[in-house]
């Protein structure tokens, strides 16, 4: 059993993603703002965690809501100003709260002047800021066949000076060339803005696909219905990614002693040591999505199968054990490219959302690394009943609808792909009450995307009356985290894996032993431990929590444990 590690106070955070658009309404426009956050700070604060994520809030044309940069060191109007937001990172970290600014340098936005400029003239300075090639067959087509994320080609022709830019997302989205040192120095620039302006961390999007293998070779197509995989292996993790993230680090980063996560699609374990390694690292932490890949069926994202338990503590154990010592996990169950995880993983419908819900939160709060806890998944938000593709607004979810339409996929197929993965599950307004708009709005106010009509049940008032409700059992959670260490620095073993039902594990240091179980059905079922896999095969464990408010508070660990629909039960050995 391992001695206890040395403290990083940002491994024993927890962090808060706040979606702006959709977070709080405090001008009536029906759009999230800067102020309303602020308004929202103690909610955030007595929630427990220890950061906020802003998602961008940078000027933007909207194309993919924020994620399109066109001003980097300014604020989108509509939700404030820099005035605001200054007031804003004031009264959060009054409230002992780090600030995490999402930045986006992989591409900027068509509308930056960068790409104004570029675009004008081979011979403009700006030009070689972003990745210009000419097609083939006279120009005619696209210089290859790489498909962009969010469908068709990745290539846009571009009149004026006769060839096609790269945009590996939206075509208001050009990647930005890496090759050029003008593009680092000009990040660099824009992290020393917010750094010295008191930022405490960055969330870097898509920072693993900077890199992009010389040539731009053709790439070979392995499965169709996941295009952007035909040319994954030429833009993710490339040759130049670690040396260029290096150069960032050690200029900026390490200078303001800010934490840094990486959004890094397509990475394995290696990936995730080498990228996060204590000390040749390039970030403090990553997002992978491996978990949350699972149910994605043969026909990609919108293909949607339930993801099997095997499969999921397969890719949760290889992560919690391949990363080790020498680097460092970011556990999510949503964000604003998830659908709600209480409609994905458990039971959205009656009692067994409270439970499932709960279950799920008491299983990843205390896998080894930072949790991060999006907005709304703390009352039980669930995924939108949208029926018609009308209602929805995310360029993802559109571009699909668009291409699965033209294939002569049926209406109902598409949009039930749609209901269960759109990105738009997780942006609809915050459910702050039961009154009209759920609090997220004044009354009478169109909202920029429309509220799920669960609203009047599910929402942060009802929950805050509710003792037994998920926000109280998350803040127990949160509560318990903080003060027992072994949760944060302790090792991970997984127990029983060959069970059907359940996923048990142990986080072990030299003082105590913390061990996990949740039942991922809706059915009860009997878990057995070895008294090996737990701390030295004593017998009376104490509970720490349990999802059930009857769970008893001691239990023998040599014996059976029964465990109910979606039961936790967190025990805890030793000091």
């Amino acid at each position: 059993m391992s001695t206890i590690e040395e403290s990083v106070w940002w491994k024993e955070l927890v962090v808060y993603q706040v979606y702006p658009r959709s977070f709080q309404d405090s001008n009536g426009d029906g759009v999230g703002d800067i102020n309303g956050i602020t308004e929202r700070l103690d909610h955030i604060k007595d929630l427990g965690v220890g950061a906020i994520w802003l998602s961008p809030v940078y000027p933007s044309p909207n194309e993919d809501n924020g994620y399109d940069i066109s001003d980097y060191c300014g604020i989108q109007p509509e939700f404030g100003t820099m005035e605001d937001w200054e007031r804003f990172l004031k009264g959060a970290h009054d409230r002992d709260l780090k600030v995490v600014m999402d930045i986006v340098v992989n591409h900027s936005s068509d509308q930056h002047e960068w790409f104004k400029e570029a675009r004008k003239s081979r011979d403009n300075p700006y030009h070689d800021y972003y990745i210009w090639r000419q097609g083939k067959e006279n120009n005619k087509l696209p210089p290859n066949n790489w498909q962009s994320f969010f469908s068709g080609t990745a290539w846009q022709y571009n009149e004026a000076t006769d060839e096609y830019y790269m945009h590996l997302f939206a075509k208001g989205q050009p990647d930005l060339n890496w090759e050029n040192p003008k593009v680092r120095e000009e990040v660099k620039k824009v992290i020393h803005f917010w750094a010295q302006k008191g930022v405490d961390g960055f969330r870097l999007d898509v920072i693993n696909v900077i890199s992009k293998t010389p040539g731009l070779p053709e790439a070979t197509i392995k499965n169709p219905a996941d295009s952007y995989h035909w040319a994954g292996e030429y833009f993710f993790n490339g040759p130049n990614f670690m040396k260029w993230m290096t150069e960032i680090r050690s200029e900026v980063f390490d200078k303001y002693k800010i934490f840094t996560v990486g959004e890094t699609p397509e990475v394995t374990p290696f990936h995730g040591k080498l990228f996060t390694h204590a000390t040749e690292g390039v970030v403090n932490m990553i997002f992978q999505f491996e978990l949350t890949g699972l149910d994605a069926g043969p026909g990609g994202k919108f293909d949607h199968v339930a993801a099997k338990l095997a499969d999921i503590k397969r890719v949760t154990n290889r992560w919690q054990k391949e990363i080790g010592r020498d680097g460092w996990n970011s556990n999510y169950l949503e964000n604003h490219d998830n659908c709600r995880s209480v409609s994905r993983y458990g039971c959205d419908q009656g009692e067994l959302r409270l439970t499932s819900a709960k279950m799920l939160a008491a299983w990843y709060i205390f896998l080894k690394g930072t949790p991060y806890i999006y907005q709304g998944q703390e009352i039980g938000m669930t995924n939108v009943p949208f029926t018609s593709i009308d209602k929805y607004q995310d360029i993802e979810t559109m571009n699909y609808y668009k291409e699965a339409t033209e294939k002569g996929m049926q209406e109902e197929k598409i949009m039930l792909g749609i209901r269960d993965k759109s990105r738009d599950n997780a942006r609809t307004p915050m459910q702050w009450d039961s009154s009209e708009n759920a609090g997220f709005a004044a009354k009478g106010v169109k909202t920029w995307l429309d509220l799920n009509p669960n609203y009047t049940e599910i929402n942060v008032e009802a929950s805050q009356k509710d003792e037994n409700s998920i926000l109280h059992f998350y803040k127990k959670l949160l509560k318990i985290r903080k003060e027992v260490k072994t949760a944060v620095y302790g090792d991970y073993e997984i127990v029983a894996e060959e069970h059907p039902h359940v996923f048990a594990y142990t986080r072990s240091d030299s003082d105590r032993q913390v061990f996990v179980c949740a039942n991922f059905t809706k059915e009860e079922t009997v878990l057995k431990v070895d008294p090996s896999s737990v701390y030295n095969g004593a017998g009376n464990a104490e509970l720490l929590i349990g999802n059930y408010s009857d769970a008893s508070t001691t239990r023998d660990l040599r014996k059976e444990i029964l465990l109910r629909p979606y039961e936790a039960l967190i025990f805890s050995y030793g000091k």
